[in-house]
């Protein structure tokens, strides 16, 4: 896996996880609960799956570069 996500997006996706989450702990809703952990986890870790298939890349800097 190599790194699809920019700084500025990871940012953006870290913290409407963490407020789906706790929306989510707050009015139990396990969908918030889910989402809000796949946008922290795809945040945390730099890579998005459908990211991937379609051939985006939002600004990370590869190695290679």
């Amino acid at each position: 896996m190599t790194c699809n996500i920019g700084k500025t997006e990871r940012i953006v996706r870290g913290v409407v996880g963490i407020i789906a989450i706790a929306w989510g702990i707050m009015n139990g809703s396990i969908i918030a609960d889910v989402i809000g952990g796949v946008l922290l986890l795809t945040a945390i870790i730099g890579w998005c799956p459908p990211y991937a298939l379609l051939g985006i890349n939002t600004g990370c800097k590869t190695k290679n570069n």
